[in-house]
């Protein structure tokens, strides 16, 4: 980091008077959609006797049935899958693959390589692994489409790895632990039209996790056949405890659905466990949530390019999910980035973080991020790989002005690391 000639608190300040004039479209998208998630209510006529709960198989559920039907439509779907008995996104999508996919079906990724978590899925090998678990273990066959240089989508290589037996197509919106740019609504579009063209019958399936809220449009709305999240990132306005979503075609949804509980009881069973109401509530304050978190990552963009960092997205690039990127070259910075994220966290803020291996990831990962969910990340937290280029993915804030607070406890800490 370059000598600062400004205290952290003048350079943000500063910093928030450049990224300003995008926030008035921030709250244009904000407004829209606040609204289509109070419409789905009205809608559905959700009432009191929505947040009382099943217990036992949980037949009968209207709570849940009204959920799904929210869910369904906020996202153009035909039918949702809402429940708090998905355990992570990576196990909803887990769901989705293991439900649709069958042997000697072909499951192409369109943006590379996708999320660490994905490996084990997807049966690449790796120490402790259990490959007969994996989608190859059960006969799918998997095919990467590198990006072009990188960063971005190749469509043409698309058009040409397209055949018959593609079953599926993933489109991860999200960059995961890369520099690649995440792929907007418009760029979905455009890759949907592309696969659709090559062959009509290729399930086209979104990895929505960190996306949803931050545009006006969501992939269903541009033709992709399915989408999943996790409700402890977006759509669960920060106070979700745990579960996750899947929506799209209506036998699509249902095949996930018995993948999810069993043959037979697809979507018609499960207790809630009390969630209903929870959950409805955070859908409710997600759009609102969201762009509090849309202005942080803007802001924080920003703030360190000031100071000497290449950030990913730049603080002018339009964005289509929450996560930003800084690029420090250096474990030293890295972790002392993470520390005084944590410092400057409501919980746990006595905690110092220091990398250590996670299940599902091949390096040693250090994550910051005092949370009243564990995991949450749309609470304000920030996590990387311990590996070169030694990026911190910071994401969320459930407001702004903690955002604030904790980049300017950052810059302080990383003055001192100078």
């Amino acid at each position: 980091m370059k000598k600062l000639k400004q205290t952290p608190a003048q350079i943000i300040k500063q910093a928030e008077l450049e990224v300003k004039e995008y926030f008035e479209k921030i709250d244009e998208i904000r407004d829209f959609n606040q609204e289509k998630v109070l419409k789905a209510f009205q809608k559905n006529k959700i009432g009191e006797e929505h947040f009382y709960t099943v217990t036992g198989y949980g037949h009968d559920d209207i709570g849940r049935e009204a959920l799904d039907n929210v869910y369904a439509d906020v996202f153009k779907a035909q039918k949702a899958i809402v429940r708090p008995h998905f355990v992570s996104g990576t196990h909803t999508l887990a769901c989705v693959l293991f439900g649709i996919l069958r042997y000697q079906d072909t499951l192409m990724s369109v943006a590379g390589s996708p999320y660490d978590t994905m490996d084990e899925i997807i049966g690449h090998k790796r120490e402790g692994a259990h490959p007969e678990c994996s989608l190859k273990g059960h006969g799918v066959d998997y095919i990467e489409v590198p990006l072009i240089d990188g960063i971005s989508v190749d469509f043409g290589a698309i058009s040409r790895r397209i055949t018959p037996s593609t079953k599926m197509a993933l489109i991860q919106r999200s960059r995961g632990y890369s520099l690649r740019h995440s792929i907007s609504i418009k760029e979905i579009e455009q890759i949907v039209l592309t696969i659709k063209e090559k062959n009509p019958n290729t399930i086209c399936f979104v990895d929505n996790c960190y996306g949803e809220f931050v545009e006006d449009r969501e992939p269903l709305e541009v033709g992709a056949d399915i989408i999943a999240g996790s409700l402890i990132k977006n759509p669960g306005g920060g106070i979700v405890e745990a579960g996750g979503y899947i929506a799209g075609r209506a036998d699509l949804v249902d095949m996930c659905a018995n993948r999810l509980t069993a043959p037979g009881i697809g979507s018609e069973g499960g207790a809630m466990f009390n969630q209903t109401r929870v959950m409805l509530q955070g859908f409710f304050m997600a759009p609102s949530v969201v762009s509090e978190a849309h202005k942080g990552a803007r802001l924080a963009a920003k703030v360190f390019e000031t100071v000497g960092f290449k950030t990913h997205p730049r603080s002018r690039e339009d964005r289509t999910d929450l996560i930003q990127t800084i690029k420090f070259e250096d474990e030293k910075a890295q972790a002392a980035f993470c520390r005084a994220l944590q410092k400057h966290s409501p919980v746990e803020s006595y905690l110092t973080p220091i990398p250590d291996g996670v299940p599902g990831y091949e390096d040693k990962l250090i994550m910051a991020g005092g949370s009243f969910i564990e995991g949450s990340t749309l609470e304000l937290s920030a996590d990387g790989p311990v590996r070169p280029p030694y990026a911190v993915y910071m994401q969320g804030g459930l407001n702004y002005a903690h955002v604030k607070i904790a980049l300017r406890g950052i810059l302080e800490e990383l003055g001192q690391e100078d």
